[in-house]
């Protein structure tokens, strides 16, 4: 177990750069900030190559046995005073610990296909907060897959993997462009649902106990023309007040128990 004390140590310097989008891209790596995050993303099989730590920080008893078994894992562990853990970490309120973590990839040949499969698509979603959010009810959901369209958002954003309280590790995930999403969709007989205010059909009138892919567009403009145009089946959310739609995924949310309800549990 290291010490680290210096702001000049290029540990320290490293995990200070991830948090910059281009240097988790170049370095494929990303920042896992708090016992939950860190013991999820342990618990899923995440790679997790250094972590750094400050006891008086701590929220709990538990971060030592985390620690012990990372260790045991073969993850670097460095202990850091209270002024270096509140410049290395992203949150207000640090819980004293961050770990650095290898990214995976993503294809879409690696998501099951199983009977009456149920899968939500998000495309060009924008906000870090919001993806996450996504991911927390798809795991909730219990869905096959979750596919992230035309990537406007990047998913090991610290706060993607914050607001998703871990459920990044959890959802099997793929990365796609909207035609290979189609293609894909079409090969293995998944029907696509899209979601817009303009549509004639309320979502609880089409069937979404066979397999069904839920697709959620931007936050400003919904779905693209593709997606609208192509999709097997159009739905709304039922809008009572003088608000025109819904937080996406708020309306993701609703969808995805929508399905749930419908085949009432599959587990």
């Amino acid at each position: 177990m290291l010490k680290i004390t210096s702001s000049k140590n290029p540990a320290v310097k490293r995990v200070c750069a991830l948090r910059d989008r281009r240097a988790r891209e170049k370095e494929q790596s990303t920042l896992l900030e708090g016992y939950r995050e860190l013991t999820r993303g342990f618990e899923y099989g995440l790679k997790i190559t250094e972590v750094f730590f400050c006891p008086e920080m701590f929220l709990g008893e538990n971060e030592f046995p985390l620690l012990d078994k990372l260790a045991s894992s073969g993850t670097v562990i460095a202990e850091v005073p209270a002024h270096l853990m509140a410049k290395m970490t992203y949150r207000d309120r640090p819980e004293g610990l961050i770990a650095v973590a290898r990214m995976r990839r993503h294809q879409l040949s690696g998501l099951a296909q199983p009977p009456n499969g149920l899968y939500i698509i998000t495309q060009a979603v924008e906000k870090p907060g919001n993806l996450g959010s996504i991911l927390r009810s798809a795991d909730a959901a219990g869905v096959d897959g979750l596919i992230i369209c035309d990537k406007c958002t990047d998913i090991y954003n610290p706060n993607v993997i914050r607001a998703s309280t871990g459920a990044l590790f959890s959802v099997p995930l793929a990365e796609a462009d909207t035609e290979e999403t189609m293609t894909w969709l079409k090969n293995n007989r998944i029907k696509s649902l899209a979601a817009t205010p303009h549509a004639e059909l309320i979502y609880t009138e089409v069937d979404m106990t066979r397999s069904v892919a839920i697709i959620v567009g931007t936050e400003q403009h919904g779905l693209s023309r593709p997606w609208l145009e192509r999709a097997d089946f159009k739905v709304r959310i039922p809008m009572l007040g003088k608000i025109d739609s819904l937080n996406v995924a708020t309306a993701a949310t609703i969808l995805l128990y929508e399905a749930v309800r419908q085949r009432k549990w599959r587990g």
